[in-house]
């Protein structure tokens, strides 16, 4: 027996992920019942009674979205997601920049939640038993958990993720079923869908808020390396994903709406913003269900916090076996196959952050959450425009056998969409973090920053790393994970020719030119 395959370095746990599995961690991502709870009252103080129609719309713009984007997944098998499509379709400078943006955004998604989860853990332990419990030290002990979710396999993350989410959404769904049961306040109604209350001034705020509320969505092919059958599993989770956002934030908001009424909602949500959804469902379901609500707010957030801590360690992962970041942080756990190494430098990152705002009397909520969740969402937002745009010039330059639905129109006008919906964020931020001026000035300029400071470094690696900028997202020559997906080069083969497409059409049908196909290390066949 060759020594070569027993010394050969663990790498993730490939064929291990389901559609429902991803679909847990992207939808846990978004955190809907944190989402409803804490922020649709504010979307129906600025919108009134057409709220879910903004959801909807939002929800629209991002599935016209997922169609090129999911079509792009099935070509570009890197596992560097959004940095690797940017690469790949307008170039390895702003891919690089990319990648740059894809982790200070993740980290800004993840990060500030922490200070979200000390004083929404507070709050419930003051509502239910009268405790004063400080925020700090929950936010540390969140971190410990999350390093501990994180560090186990991702099959453990899926079914953690998957009992927290049937929780905060079956809340949820019996507060929805309670007033529809009871025929809310003044009688069903739907003239929150009606033109006359859906386009109006405050709609602009309730779409910012809205494309906010699907956060982390896209992350399903950051799970490419670990799906079974990546090529249909991808897509699936992706619309899944997206179409029950839509629906069901659509859904959730219309009902609460209903338990007030359409001529009061709008008063309570001004009078009792934090509150509202806990009064509906004490009315219409009873006190021991906002007790539920209470809880699961918090195991809601916690969900988050390991959705996205998840997809960090991945692209750090990702990073590092392209050379870009330290190789240490490429190192899998031997048993639980996990990047423990990315998973532990994230934690103390955050560590960092939580601690550092902690001792500058920073408010967690106010501050911690909103000054470091605006710019990551911002960013983000950005990675989206920019995969939009890499899908129509990709498939402008390599041979394929896609449609033009997929390949230019759905993602030229998601590239439209999403430079509204950027627009709408950035113009509204102050909505968003309640700051000055000044301070929301510096929290949209970030992502700029970083996207030039991405450039300066791709600048850099060209100069004095130029084999680390040559296989920059370089595709992978094997996926064994795939149902029946031959590789699209064989060893020597000439990158800067892409191969014929085989007969099965889950095949990618083109290679980019001019990229490497050797993996940048072990783990990249695993």
């Amino acid at each position: 027996m060759s020594s070569s395959t027993s010394d050969k370095p663990p790498g993730l746990r490939t064929g291990t992920l389901g559609t429902a599995d991803i679909s847990f961690f992207v939808v846990s991502a978004a955190a809907p019942l944190t989402v409803m709870a804490g922020v649709a009252p504010i979307a129906l103080v600025l919108g009134g009674i057409g709220a879910p129609a903004g959801y909807l719309l939002a929800g629209i713009t991002l599935a016209i979205f997922a169609v090129g984007f999911t079509t792009m997944s099935r070509h570009v098998r890197s596992g560097g997601a959004f940095y690797a499509y940017i690469a790949q379709g307008l170039g390895t400078p702003l891919g690089i920049a990319a990648a740059l943006v894809a982790m200070v955004g993740y980290n800004g998604m993840e990060i500030g939640v922490y200070g979200l989860l000390g004083s929404a853990t507070s709050d419930t332990a003051g509502a239910l038993w009268g405790a004063d419990l400080p925020w700090l030290p929950v936010a540390l002990a969140g971190l410990l958990v999350i390093w501990y979710g994180g560090y186990r396999s991702i099959d453990f993350g899926a079914k953690v993720l998957g009992v927290l989410l049937v929780a905060e959404t079956g809340i949820l769904v019996l507060l929805a079923g309670g007033v529809l049961l009871k025929g809310g306040a003044d009688g069903l109604s739907l003239a929150s869908f009606a033109p006359g209350n859906v386009l109006v001034p405050g709609t602009a705020a309730v779409l910012a808020f809205a494309f906010s509320a699907f956060t982390g969505f896209e992350s399903t092919v950051i799970y490419r390396r670990e799906a079974r059958d990546p090529a249909r599993t991808i897509p699936r989770a992706t619309y899944i994903a997206v179409g029950f956002l839509g629906l069901f934030y659509a859904f959730v908001v219309w009902t609460v709406i209903q338990a007030f009424g359409d001529d009061k909602v709008v008063a309570a949500a001004a009078g009792d913003t934090g509150g509202l959804f806990f009064a509906a469902i004490t009315t219409y379901v009873g006190p021991w269900a906002a007790d539920l609500m209470h809880v699961f707010i918090v195991t809601s957030i916690i969900a988050s916090l390991l959705a996205f801590h998840n997809a960090i360690n991945r692209y750090a992962l990702a990073l590092a076996e392209e050379g870009v970041l330290p190789t240490a942080l490429g190192r899998i756990h031997p048993r639980h196959r996990s990047p423990y190494v990315a998973g532990l430098a994230q934690t103390l990152l955050g560590a960092a952050v939580v601690l550092g705002f902690a001792a500058a009397g920073a408010d967690p909520y106010t501050q911690l959450l909103l000054w470091v969740n605006t710019p990551g969402m911002l960013g983000l937002m950005a990675l989206m425009l920019l995969a939009a745009l890499a899908v129509i010039r990709y498939f402008r330059r390599v041979p394929h056998q896609e449609g033009a639905l997929r390949t230019l129109v759905a993602p030229v006008t998601a590239a439209l969409l999403l430079a509204v919906a950027i627009w709408l964020v950035a113009s509204k931020v102050a909505l968003f973090t309640g700051a000055s001026p000044t301070v929301n000035t510096v929290l949209v300029a970030v992502v700029p920053a970083v996207l030039v400071l991405g450039l300066l470094l791709a600048h850099r690696l060209r100069r004095t790393r130029p084999e680390v900028y040559a296989r920059f997202a370089a595709e992978p020559p094997t996926e064994p994970n795939a149902v029946r997906r031959p590789a699209q080069h064989t060893e020597g083969a000439d990158p800067s020719c892409p191969q014929p497409p085989t007969s099965s059409s889950s095949t990618p049908a083109s290679v980019p030119p001019s990229r490497a196909v050797t993996p940048s290390s072990p783990s990249a066949t695993d």
